[in-house]
């Protein structure tokens, strides 16, 4: 599809500059927000109707945190090619959902290994469930549109305003970028793990 309406997102983010300004875009537009822990407590604080992951899966966080959004009812969700008819076929057998939007950033490890943290503390700034969506998104770029940093909200609102849904040529660049990012930070982490 070319033009990709956008009616779900899912947001969990580290940096939240630009975020609330964003989600409230997003409601405006009357898409549904489904989020995690701190980004779902924030956009509450602000007034905004937003899901929490475990409404969606019907499944808690666990283990610290460590498992939040690892979950067929938020996997599916992303890689369902919406081109597909069996894909959208399977959605609806199981009761779940597609998302049209994921925006997510990573724990910032960097910030973990300026502090100098031991390897156990730092370990546990190793994003796991974010870069697994980021790339279940930019995968599926035909049928999604993932926003791994703040910096695009901007481009991403002016195309949903312009064109009434997202274009695949910005879905394909937000693909490209969203790669470029889940490298640079698997690179950083083996970096850092080697001097360790």
């Amino acid at each position: 599809m070319d033009i990709l309406p956008v009616r779900r997102a899912i947001l969990s983010v580290t940096d939240k500059s630009g975020l609330v300004d964003l989600a409230r875009f997003l409601v405006d537009q009357g898409v549904e927000l489904v989020s995690t822990g701190g980004t779902r407590r924030l956009l509450v604080t602000e007034g905004l109707p937003v899901r929490s992951v475990r409404e969606v899966t019907g499944f808690p966080e666990i283990l610290g945190g460590r498992v939040k959004t690892l979950h067929p009812a938020v996997h599916a969700g992303i890689l369902a090619d919406k081109d597909d008819p069996s894909h959208l076929a399977v959605l609806k057998d199981l009761g779940l959902a597609p998302f049209d939007v994921v925006c997510v950033n990573l724990y910032n490890f960097a910030q973990a290994v300026e502090q100098s943290l031991d390897d156990r503390r730092a370990i546990e700034q190793i994003d796991i469930g974010g870069p697994t969506m980021l790339r279940a998104a930019a995968k599926n770029f035909h049928s999604v549109c993932v926003l791994p940093s703040p910096r695009v909200y901007a481009d991403f609102m002016a195309e949903l305003a312009t064109h009434g849904g997202v274009s695949l040529a910005f879905r394909r660049r937000m693909c490209v970028e969203t790669f470029a990012a889940t490298a640079a930070y698997d690179a950083m982490i083996a970096e850092y793990l080697q001097r360790a």
